[in-house]
């Protein structure tokens, strides 16, 4: 068994603690879709909520995945299925998308769809032309499925805030709410916090004196981190990866730990926390 798999069946909704699965057709052409739903097969569809993506098309032919141009992220799906993507936001493929996404999710909705990607990461200087794509197919089509109620909700699910910002900026059509990764995080969250703008440039820095902080006060980083980007009365949920089954474990033991006010006192005295950011209770 792959670790995906592993995490996946060692995943903590067996013991009512894990409330938000997030998958994409993009991870491993379609593949994290078809774990994840013979995992959520065994669970009652109440008990969780279920998002997945829309703008990459997994097609009946195939290639081989290890030559994919996927940049960063192209060593994480290296043994995906061979099945061929295809970038698009069109609204013919919008539907397309989430109709493949039910099928190998083996579900009749999900909860959110999120328009996946469409920022200068995956796209250059091409982005633009994919959002006008998106904003006049596939928001249009995720507007009318969520009024029909095939689907709870939509937003984006980006890397970048720009396209954040600009969806914003619209009169229609209106997402319910964006999936932003790493854009709010303890380690870079004073441009989000002002209009969403990019990382920080002093990040090693940062990070080095983040850690000296929690390791005086006996505080596990992970846990700080999960807390911090939870105490925004904007944060929903986070959605931490797990590249292998124990990280699970790990990330559920996180939220639990109890984290000292001095340790966020010391961090907000040390300028290393902003004095516009929420701090958990």
């Amino acid at each position: 068994m792959s670790d995906g798999r592993a995490s996946a069946h060692r995943s903590p909704t067996t013991g009512g603690l894990a409330g938000l699965y997030d998958t994409a057709p993009f991870y491993g052409a379609g593949l994290a879709e078809l774990r994840l739903g013979e995992l959520l097969s065994r669970q009652p569809r109440d008990t969780y909520v279920l998002s997945t993506k829309v703008g990459r098309v997994v097609l009946d032919e195939v290639e081989d995945p290890a030559a994919r141009e996927l940049g960063e992220k192209g060593r994480l799906f290296a043994h995906g299925r061979p099945n061929r993507m295809v970038d698009d936001y069109s609204a013919d493929a919008t539907l397309r998308s989430v109709e493949d996404s039910l099928k190998r999710l083996g579900t009749d909705r999900p909860d959110i769809v999120w328009g996946h990607g469409i920022a200068q990461d995956f796209h250059g200087d091409h982005w633009l032309h994919h959002f006008e794509t998106a904003r006049t197919g596939a928001f249009h089509v995720l507007s009318k499925l969520r009024d029909e109620g095939v689907i709870g909700a939509w937003g984006l699910g980006v890397n970048k805030a720009e396209p954040i910002e600009l969806t914003l900026d619209l009169d229609e059509p209106r997402p319910d709410g964006f999936l932003l990764a790493g854009r709010y995080t303890l380690l870079d969250h004073d441009r989000a916090l002002q209009r969403l703008l990019p990382a920080s440039s002093e990040i090693v820095e940062r990070v080095r004196r983040i850690r000296e902080t929690a390791e005086r006060h006996g505080v596990g980083v992970e846990a700080a981190a999960l807390q911090f980007s939870l105490a925004h009365p904007a944060s929903a949920a986070v959605i931490p990866g797990a590249t292998r089954p124990s990280r699970i474990a790990e990330d559920v033991a996180a939220l639990h730990e109890e984290v000292p006010a001095a340790f966020w006192a010391d961090l907000r005295a040390s300028g290393l926390v902003s004095a516009a950011a929420p701090l958990p209770a």
